[in-house]
């Protein structure tokens, strides 16, 4: 997903906003009726490392997954969830919210409830097989985006002509990425769609309604693959401080996560060709200085001094974590970590998950100083 860290200015809320439906949404808890019937898979989703440029090139930064069971920084998923009612809520006096996705490669638009966007997401941008308490850390993550960019009334990288200009959102690394409703059948083996949707339905439905705050404020709750050992402050990576996203241990992702150490051969003509450089035999390369997140803050390259993040996605790589060696007419580049490092670590998250810690403890362990609240609270002050 592309996050534009900052602080952009509140939104007046107007009677009819958008905010003010969340409110009502989250003042009554509607449910979502929600099918468990099992869809069985017709074709395979995609080829989601075909279609990745490197995690996030933060222009989006996200998880997702590759295989069942293998998460790339990238946020392409193959979770399916099963095909919800879109049908409104027949109680009279209530109301829900709904988002708007502009679906991409269908240049369409899908209206869907909160709650069914919540679970398109989840589905999208982490493993089914993770724990659940990762996943119910997920799906707050990912509500609290919405109604973040809900209440600024944030239409951020949405189009200013055509379908898209009507949406709230995209379904691409833009925002979030979501699977749409025709595409939520089983992508999973025939004996295990039904237990896996009933998971990842659970997952969404422990957590109606909560979002994470800080100050009493929804956070940017920006989230990535794989760390390095550490997450990063915000600042190091995207030049603004935020109070929340602080760099903290994440020690999970050495043991667990099949993303945490890859290496990747240049040509030095390449090499050179991508950083802008002119070509030479051997490239002279000095780390000026690391992060909090002991990523490369700045490093010089042949005279010239790049940013870590320059490096890493000039280059392609995993993470602005890494190291090199000269091979002849190539360069070796092993990186650490899989993403910006921003935020939660979705493997982090897992490993965490893994060892007994509930959804909540994950998200105010990765995102410093903040609180799991109920939309309704948070509502209550803008009615």
């Amino acid at each position: 997903m592309r996050y534009v860290i900052g602080r952009p200015k509140r939104a007046i809320r107007r009677p009819g906003s958008k905010w003010l439906t969340v409110a009502c949404w989250a003042a009554f808890g509607i449910g979502i009726a929600m099918s468990m019937s099992v869809w069985l898979a017709t074709s395979a989703y995609r080829n989601a490392e075909a279609s990745r440029t490197v995690l996030d090139r933060f222009q989006g930064e996200s998880s997702g997954v590759t295989s069942s069971n293998k998460a790339s920084a990238d946020g392409f998923g193959q979770a399916p969830l099963p095909s919800p009612s879109e049908k409104p809520a027949t109680e009279a006096g209530t109301k829900e919210t709904y988002i708007t996705v502009y679906l991409t490669k269908e240049q369409r638009t899908e209206r869907v409830t909160l709650e069914t966007y919540v679970r398109g997401v989840v589905a999208g941008e982490m493993p089914a097989d993770f724990d659940l308490e990762a996943l119910k850390a997920q799906a707050i993550a990912a509500r609290t985006y919405i109604v973040r960019r809900l209440e600024l009334e944030d239409h951020s990288g949405m189009p200013a002509t055509g379908a898209a200009s009507r949406a709230d959102v995209t379904d691409t690394i833009d925002h979030q990425i979501y699977i749409s409703l025709d595409k939520l059948r089983g992508l999973w083996p025939k004996d295990e769609q039904e237990s896996r949707m009933a998971k990842l339905n659970k997952a969404v439905t422990e957590t109606r309604g909560e979002v994470i705050t800080y100050e009493g404020e929804p956070i940017q709750a920006v989230f990535f693959s794989t760390s390095n050992g550490y997450t990063e402050n915000s600042e190091q990576y995207f030049r603004e401080e935020l109070p929340y996203l602080r760099s903290v241990a994440s020690p999970w992702d050495k043991q667990i996560s099949p993303r945490y150490q890859e290496t990747v051969k240049l040509q030095l003509s390449d090499f050179y060709a991508r950083l802008g450089l002119a070509s030479k035999k051997k490239p002279s390369i000095r780390i000026l200085d690391k992060t909090a997140g002991n990523r490369i803050a700045d490093i010089l390259i042949d005279g010239k001094t790049y940013t870590g993040r320059e490096v890493r996605e000039k280059l392609g790589l995993a993470s602005s974590e890494f190291t090199w060696k000269l091979e002849g007419d190539e360069i070796a580049i092993t990186t650490f970590g899989y993403g910006h490092g921003v935020g939660m670590s979705q493997w982090g998250a897992n490993g965490m998950a893994e060892e007994g810690k509930s959804a909540e403890q994950i998200v105010t362990y990765y995102y410093t100083g903040t609180k799991v609240e109920q939309a309704s609270k948070l509502a209550a002050k803008f009615q």
